[in-house]
Order: C-alpha cells, then sequence, then structure tokens
C-alpha cells in the first residue's frame, strides 16, 4: 500500500499524536501527513483525555509510554473507560516485553517501537479499513 493508497480507500483517517517529545511528534506527523492522514498533536496523556472530554474524535491515537502529568497507560485507561473504542497505538522505546505487555493491557490495540516507518504505518492503515 501506498501513501496514495489511503485516497483509493475513500477515506481520509485523523490521528491524535500524544507525545511528550516535540521532535518524534514532529517526526510522525510529516510521516503520518504523507498517507495522508488528518493529525493533530499533544504533549500528554491528559491532553488527550481532554480533547475526547471535549468532543474531539479521531479514528486512531498513536500514545507515548512515558510521559510527563499523565502517562500513557494511565490515558489509555481513561479512554477506554470513557468508552473510547477507535483503535490506541502504543508507541514506545521501551525494548521489554513486561513493560510492553503492562502497556497493551491498560486497553492497547497494538503496541510499537518508536519511530514510526512507513512499514508500520501500511499496517495501521490496512487495520483501520477493516474497521
Amino acid at each position: 500500500m501506498t501513501s496514495n493508497n489511503i485516497l483509493t480507500l475513500g477515506q481520509k483517517f485523523s490521528v491524535l499524536i500524544v507525545d511528550d517529545d516535540k521532535i518524534i511528534r514532529r517526526i510522525h506527523k510529516v510521516l503520518l501527513n504523507k498517507f495522508g492522514f488528518e493529525s493533530h498533536t499533544v504533549e500528554n496523556g491528559k491532553e488527550a483525555v481532554d480533547l475526547y472530554l471535549s468532543g474531539k474524535h479521531f479514528d486512531l491515537i498513536l500514545m507515548d509510554m512515558e510521559m510527563p502529568v499523565m502517562d500513557g497507560p494511565k490515558a489509555t485507561r481513561e479512554l477506554r473507560a470513557m468508552g473510547v473504542n477507535n483503535m490506541i497505538v502504543g508507541v514506545t522505546s521501551r525494548g521489554l516485553d513486561s513493560e510492553k505487555q503492562a502497556f497493551t493491557e491498560a486497553g492497547l490495540d497494538y503496541c510499537v517501537e518508536k519511530p514510526l516507518t512507513s512499514e508500520t504505518i501500511t499496517s495501521l492503515l490496512q487495520e483501520l479499513a477493516k474497521k
């Protein structure tokens, strides 16, 4: 699937990038925009929860694991408790399976390593298209 294929699907997906690292937010936003995503960024889990409380909606949430104010697992649990059933993908630089498992158990659909790659985004697009 190429970046143009998202248009073939007839949909434009929206993504919320939740990461405290400004450089990672920018890299992910540029890469996702190349794939046709409409992207929005916030710096921590609390800002993500607040966006949903204000009525915003995203097809995909990319959630960092470790952030100040509210970390990824806590934000994921809160979003799921609020009834958010959109795809939430954990994005982490942590390599330990036990840490990834704990993050996944908070309610993630998937957990991937950062930074995102074109292959990872293509895979996520295919999953979103199925929903």
